[in-house]
This record gives C-alpha cells, structure tokens and sequence, in this order.
C-alpha cells in the first residue's frame, strides 16, 4: 500500500483577530440594546461566528468540474482487470529500446476560480493514489516558487519528498537528475506543479523549461504531469505540436447566473443555515455577485462567506446584499457609487476601475 504527499494547502483557513465590543459601560451612561451575537452568546455558550466561518471555508462544493478532471486523470493511469484505474501510468509511444514516456494535463482557469482546491480534492480522493505507506508519495503537489526558475522549482520539488540534503549550489541538471530518481524512489504517479503560469514567465527558453518537465515524464519511473495556472499557460506553453501531443487541455469555463444561479441560491440557504441566519430576500443578488466575483466560481464562494461573516459580527438575524457590499467594498477599495451590491446601475460598472471616483 502507498500513500500520497502534498506541500499546498489551498484549504487554509483565515485566523484574523476581531476586537470585541466591551460588556460593561460608564454608570448611568445609555447602553445599546444587544446584538443578535451578543444574546446568542448569552443563551448559547456554543456559538461560535469565527468557527462558523472556518468551517464554510473548510468544506468542498463538489461541481461537474471535478467529473471532468478526474475522467481526464483516469485515462491516464492503467487499469486492472476489474476494469478499475490503478497507481500506474499508461505509458505511450514505447518502440524498441524506448521505454516510452507518459502524458499530462493542463488545466488552465482565471484567478480566484477555485482550480487549485478542485485540483487537491481530485488528488486527494482518488482511489488509486490513496494508501499508508509513509515510504510512498503517490501523488505530489508543489507551487512554483519565488524567484520563479526551473533550479528552485527543482528544489522545492526535492524537499516536498524529504530530500533536504541538496545544495542550492548545484547544477540545474544535476538537481533535476536527483530529482527523477526521488520521485521513482518514491513511487510518485502524479507530479502537479500549481502556479505553472509563473514558471513561463522568469525569462528562460520554453524549450529548455519544456524539456526538463519532458525529463520526469521518460524512462524509468516516468510520471504523469499536471500543470495549472491561468489562461495564458496553455498559449505559452503550446507554441510546439509536442505540448499539444503530450498535454490534454482542461478548461474551466467562467460561471454565469444561468449555469450556476439556481446551485448558488441552493448553496447560500445552506450556509445561512449553518451560520444560523434567515437567507437573503428574492432579488438579483445572486447577478450581482457572479458579476461582482468576474465569473469565477471560487470567488463566488468566498466573497459569500465572506458577506456571512460581515453579518454574523454585526450581530444580524438575516443575510443581505448591504453586508456583501460591506465586504466587497473593503475587498475592492470600491468608491462610492461603483459598489456593484448598491449601484442601481450595477452591470455599467467597470470592474477594473471601481477605486477610481468618476
């Protein structure tokens, strides 16, 4: 049995402290009736609105998303005679003494669209790539880091599988030759390089950056490589046929009100629910906020949560669009009348120049 390894942890929760309003006031000084926090809190010891929160942004919305990534992934891991895909990738193209090599995948979507938890989640729930033995990393994910180069990238792949000892001194091509031989040792099926846009951009050759990727996907202990970034991966990195022979192409489409309307409005009573407050009166939120989120699924989720959180410190009973104003004011340095969750005019506004006063 083997078992998998990441270093990401695109599920981290945010821990920001809030300064809480005083109980006792100056004699004979008026006091404000109490908030719907504050009477929660005096009636139920469990209620908790920063656990409340950290558990919405702990959970996984599962979407077709991950239907077609993982059908993608399951044709490139060999299957046993029940049919079933193993931790073994499909080796292609092997002639003679050619031992062949494998294939990856690409998947390209914009900032915020939620692609690296959509990533993780196929990953780490994949029967296949799942087990206990702490010798084996079947699955590794690392994010390319900064200074941005094949030579770091290198490293950080290295030290992901416990391999500290290299010296930052040495060669590139002697790093990325220790570094095939970890990752066989390690019996990694699945290498996935996140933030892959940002490798493309440090100044070096495609072609030289293409070639070593090519390295760990040939020979002995080849892997099947995943590479996610934004939309301008696949036009840099697809400049050969090679690319678009080796890489299968997985695009997340933006979300609009009429693919996904219905599964938010669904989504935010379940949250209001959990967070214990009355959902948000029949409007056109839900078009504002895929607007104000610039179609992109994760965002969506995140600046719900985070418009629960703005009502739940605010100690009130019901969610609605003047506390996703709140937050996406803050969010966007949005000036007044450019607030998408205000503006009558909402879809004239210029997302790009909402900090900026008319």
């Amino acid at each position: 049995m083997t078992k998998r390894h990441t270093v990401l942890a695109p599920n981290s929760m945010n821990t920001n402290s809030w300064n809480r309003p005083a109980n006792g006031s100056p004699e004979m000084t008026p006091v404000a009736p109490p908030t719907h926090m504050e009477m929660a809190n005096m009636t139920d010891t469990n209620f908790n609105p920063y656990q409340i929160v950290a558990d919405l942004r702990g959970l996984y919305i599962k979407t077709p998303r991950d239907s077609q990534l993982r059908s993608q992934l399951d044709r490139l891991l060999q299957r046993n005679s029940a049919g079933q895909p193993t931790p073994r990738p499909v080796i292609f193209t092997k002639t003679g003494h050619d031992e062949g090599d494998t294939r990856g995948i690409v998947l390209v979507e914009g900032a915020g669209g939620g692609k690296t938890s959509l990533i993780h989640h196929v990953l780490s729930t994949h029967p296949a790539l799942q087990g206990d033995d702490p010798e084996s990393l079947l699955w590794l994910g690392v994010r390319v880091p900064s200074p941005a180069t094949t030579k770091s990238l290198g490293l950080e792949i290295l030290r992901a599988t416990g391999y500290e000892e290299v010296s930052g001194s040495r060669k590139e091509w002697d790093i990325w030759k220790i570094l095939r031989h970890r990752l066989r040792e390690r019996g990694t099926v699945v290498l996935w390089i996140d933030e892959a846009h940002d490798l493309f951009r440090a100044g070096k050759q495609v072609e030289d950056i293409l070639r070593l990727l090519k390295s760990v996907m040939q020979g002995p202990g080849a892997v099947i490589m995943i590479l996610s970034g934004v939309e301008s991966l696949w036009n840099i990195a697809s400049h050969d046929d090679q690319v678009k022979r080796r890489y299968a192409k997985v695009t997340l489409p933006a979300v609009s009100v009429a693919s996904h309307g219905d599964m938010f409005v669904r989504l935010m009573g379940k949250y209001c629910e959990k967070a214990e407050l009355v959902p948000p009166p029949p409007s056109d939120l839900i078009s504002r906020l895929v607007f104000a989120s610039r179609g992109r699924f994760g965002r969506c989720i995140e600046n719900i949560i985070s418009a629960i959180e703005t009502a739940l410190l605010r100690g009130d009973k019901q969610l609605t669009a003047d506390h996703f104003a709140e937050d996406w004011a803050i969010q966007e340095g949005a000036v007044p009348g450019k607030n998408v969750f205000l503006s009558p005019r909402w879809a004239e506004i210029e997302l790009a120049k909402v900090h900026v006063a008319a």
